[in-house]
This record gives C-alpha cells, structure tokens and sequence, in this order.
C-alpha cells in the first residue's frame, strides 16, 4: 500500500505491504458546521462566556493581540482580518492596535516572516512586532512560584486578546488558550519554572483540568488578565475546521473538547514499528518541532520497537540548550537523569526524546547529515522505505506497523478489548 506524507513544503511517498498495515491513524469524522474565515466570524458572533469583542473594547484603548509564531500552524492570515474588523467596527483604530507574535524560547522573525504570518493587509495596517527579549514587566509571582515577567507591550495595554490554534500538548495538554502568555510573551526563567513540572504524571497530553502545569499557566495569565481569546482547531490539511471565542477558560475548553472529538484516536493495539510525520512545514522546521510528532507516535508503538520519524529538520535542531544537551550529553540515560535534578528548557526536549529512546529504536529521516543524526543518539536514513527495510529486518518481516501522517495533531489510544 502506497502512502504520502509532508516533508517540509514537499510531500513524499512510501509503501508498507497490506499484510504488515495494522491501521493509518487519521482525524476521526466530525461535523463541521462552517470552515475557514466563516467559522472565525461564526465564532466572533456567539462568544462563549463573554459579550461580543466590540462591546468590550471602546475607542481610544490600546489593543494587544497576541497571536503564534513562525513554529505554530495558525493561519493568523485567515483569523486577523475577521479580528480587525470586529474591532474597527468598535471604532478601535488601526493606529492603537498592536500584534505581538508570542515567541516563548523561540528566535525572533524576519520582517518577511512576520508579514507572511499576518498577511500583507493586517501588516501594513497594524504594528507588528516580536515578544521582547528584555524589559519584562514582572505582575507577580504565581502559587507554584513561577514569576509572571510579561512583554511590556502586552503588560501595558488596556484590552489583552490572544489568538492561536488548539492541538495537544504533550505536557501542557493542549496548546491555545493562555499558552499565549504562558510562555508566548514570558521570560525564559519564567517558562523553566512552568516547565520544570512536565516531570509530573498528570503533566500529559488531553490532560487540561488536572494538570499541574496547565493549572500554572491558567493560574499567570490570569494574573496578567485576558480579556479574549480566539483559538482555532484545524483538520489535517491545515484548514480551520472550528473556531472558538469568549472567555479564556471557557472558549478554550470548548476548543479542547472539539479537539478530542477530532484528534484522539483508537487503535486496536500498539505496533511493532510506526511511522510518523509531523505532517510538513512548519511541524518539521527542526528537530525541537517535529518532538512532537514523536511523543504522540510513542503511545502507539510496543516496548522494544521501533519508530521511524520523517521530518525535514531544514533549520537543525532548532535551539540552543535542547542542541547543547543532545550533542554534549554521554547517553540517553545521562539526559534522564540529569532533568530530575537539574531542570533546563530546551533540555526537557532531550529529556524527552531520551525517555522514548528507552523505549525503542527511532529511525530518523531528515535532512540532517548521518553523522550528525548519530551523535544525538537516533539513527538516519535517506528514505522511509529505507528505515522499513531496517525494521522489518530486525524485527521480522512480519512486523506490524502503524501510520501516522499528522503525529503532532493525533493523540493515540489503545481501544480496551470489550469495546
């Protein structure tokens, strides 16, 4: 059976014989009642615990309107000019809009970075700018005692609006919502703090209500002050399939529990080998990405298999610290062990990719070169019919496998026998 899969902007192909497929894990099928920029304004329409945006805001106010960077899959090009003009109908002007792109721990953008995300219209009409790199301004401290440092921009503005796309989260839950704070517009001390409680059990993906650090998150931005959010959730081929707005907890929920509907997935059991993808750019920007693809592909493969990553990888590993402990670090184990007692962001990475590691054998395909690939501990390969070639020769040619294109949106589980 032949398979497609994105690769950076291309799409590539492998084939797995039938008798070897145990399933393709996709979308579930959902109904969709409008797509695209209709089901923005749908959702500007019918806000969820809140008045609609422009009996919030009034003339004269200075707007932030936090949305993602170049690493996240939102289309702030579709959800932007439907914002704009909720707002200008309020008789907000252009001139007291700013958007601020919630970089996290990630690198600032090009000029043309920036314009690509918002669209030539909102960038010519709007300030556009990077989450700040200095001269936070510190709102508090929260009960986990993580400080809440916020870009000055964000921190000083009368109306607070985070925009951003809903997807599982391997220890946050879920993206969307205040992650657009937390980290999107925090210091990196601050986003280590949080971080730091992604050792925790119920730190997991699909986890929102009972997880530590999402509480944590909620718990900053609450500190900081929402005042709406827009958050989208998109099908497979990047398309807005539901959009939510209101209330910063109870429009996100609601964004959340559509997403389990779409994206958790029953499989008949874990396989021995699976191949996953995060799907193309910007999924697979680098390697600090496509983790995620990895992570979920996780819940799907036995103990002793093997998973085979497809991902471009074109911009490398794609952080400092994630870069230092992956190429510096003796082994696997060493990383493991080192996060328990010496937490560090872009180190969780490593520590993650490690605890997989554990686990089974990651067969990785990029565009990284092989000697490089080996030095971080994963094994390179020019095509994914290659890396099968490996794998079904090591385990046996009998080997069932798993196919998972869009390993960063879909969350895997085991469906239990009597159902």
């Amino acid at each position: 059976m032949n398979f497609s899969y994105g690769y950076g902007n291309e799409t590539r192909t492998f084939q797995v014989p039938d008798r070897n497929l145990l399933c393709e894990v996709t979308q579930n099928q959902v109904e969709v009642a409008s797509t695209g920029a209709e089901a923005v304004r749908e959702a500007l329409k019918s806000p969820i615990g809140t008045k609609r945006l422009g009996e919030l805001v009034r003339p004269g106010q200075k707007i932030a309107v936090i949305t993602s960077d170049i690493t996240r899959p939102c289309p702030s090009h579709v959800i932007l000019p439907e914002l704009l003009r909720e707002l200008s109908k309020a008789g907000v002007r252009d001139e007291d809009i700013t958007v601020v792109f919630a970089l996290g721990s990630h690198r600032v953008h090009t000029q043309e970075e920036q314009m690509r995300l918002v669209g030539r219209e909102v960038f010519d009409r709007v300030r556009c700018v990077d989450a700040a790199r200095e001269d936070f301004v510190h709102v508090g401290v929260t009960r986990a005692g993580t400080p809440v440092d916020i870009d000055p921009v964000v921190a000083g503005a009368d109306v607070r609006i985070c925009v951003g796309n809903i997807e599982f989260h391997y220890f946050a839950g879920y993206s969307g919502g205040a992650k657009a704070i937390m980290p999107g517009v925090s210091t990196r001390d601050a986003i280590q703090k949080n971080h730091s409680k992604m050792v925790l059990d119920a730190a997991r993906a699909g986890n929102l209500l009972e997880n530590p650090l999402r509480q944590d998150i909620e718990e900053a931005a609450a500190m900081v002050g929402v005042d709406f959010i827009l958050n989208v959730v998109l099908d497979e081929e990047k398309k807005i399939v539901k959009a939510v707005a209101g209330d910063l907890r109870r429009a996100h929920e609601a964004g959340c529990a559509f997403l389990d509907q779409l994206y958790k997935i029953r499989i008949p059991a874990r396989a021995d080998i699976v191949v996953t993808t995060p799907g193309g750019f910007p999924k697979d920007i680098n390697l600090y990405q496509a983790q995620k693809a990895l992570d979920n592909a996780k819940h799907a493969v036995r103990d002793g298999g093997i998973i085979i990553l497809a991902a471009s990888c074109r911009e490398g590993l794609g952080e400092k610290v994630f870069e230092q402990w992956m190429l510096d670090s003796p082994s696997p184990e060493a990383m493991i062990e080192r996060i328990g007692r010496d937490f560090q962001l872009g180190g969780h990475k490593a520590a993650a990719i490690s605890m997989v590691l554990k686990r089974c054998r990651i067969l990785l395909v990029s565009d990284l070169e092989d000697g490089f690939v080996r030095n971080i501990f994963l094994e390179p390969f020019p095509t994914v019919d290659a890396a099968l070639q490996e794998a079904f020769s090591s385990l046996g040619e009998d080997r069932r496998v798993i196919f998972m294109p869009h390993g960063g949106s879909v969350l895997p589980q085991v469906q239990p026998a009597n159902q």
